[in-house]
């Protein structure tokens, strides 16, 4: 069996940042940078080890992962909760808790490997506005008081509404990330959205003037938030 990487081996081959890509992650993580690039260090090593990261993505890390992440940060007003449901590799729980050490995260994940990760990973960051819960959305609903979710990567719209807005307890506002079909995602969910009390669906996107690919989002209100 391989030797699992330490926390000092995570850093010394997270890969490296582009002239614009240092640009857009010092603006976004401010004095916590060396926190995101120990974290790209846990994704290349431990996370590419233990498969929740495919060996092509390593090289694209930072520009197509964590800044396309991070820079949602600008979505969340100072204090607010969140639950980030199906958070993997902690894309983009832990590029937010990293970004905003004000936000209070949840990170909800099914799969034993991937919470042991994450624990892990947290724990070695010290990020203490992180917590980890193992379980589906649909079994964590009711058990945790947020004014946001968000989610990436998880499913298409019309099946994530059902697993997320009842996170919200009738109050509260989605925040998907998602790709060029956004919109028409929305429309296809639109019977999902008004069965959960979801109004105010749009899409826009993140990042222009500072990313390479601003980062679409796709973001539903729920109740009178």
């Amino acid at each position: 069996m391989a030797e699992e990487s330490s926390p000092s081996q995570a850093v010394g081959t997270a890969p490296g940042l582009t002239q614009p890509e240092q640009i857009a992650a010092e603006r976004l993580f401010g004095d916590r940078l060396d926190l995101a690039r120990r974290y790209v260090g846990h994704l290349a090593t431990s996370g590419l080890e233990r498969g929740l990261i495919g060996p092509r993505e390593v090289p694209r890390l930072w520009s197509r992962h964590v800044l396309n992440c991070a820079v949602i940060e600008s979505e969340f007003p100072e204090g607010a909760t969140l639950a980030d449901v199906g958070s993997g590799a902690g894309l983009p729980g832990l590029c937010l808790a990293i970004a905003r050490p004000d936000l209070r995260l949840t990170l909800v994940e099914p799969l034993e490997r991937r919470v042991v990760w994450l624990e892990e990973v947290v724990a070695d960051l010290g990020l203490t506005n992180v917590s980890v819960v193992r379980g589906r959305a649909e079994q964590v609903a009711g058990t945790v008081d947020v004014d946001f979710v968000t989610a990436r990567a998880v499913s298409a719209l019309a099946t994530l509404i059902p697993l997320t807005l009842p996170l919200l307890g009738g109050s509260g506002t989605l925040v998907a990330i998602k790709g060029r079909s956004a919109a028409e995602e929305v429309e296809k969910a639109a019977k999902a959205i008004r069965k959960f009390k979801g109004h105010s669906a749009e899409v826009h996107t993140v990042g222009e003037g500072l990313l390479e690919e601003p980062t679409t989002v796709v973001r539903i209100v729920v109740g009178g938030s």
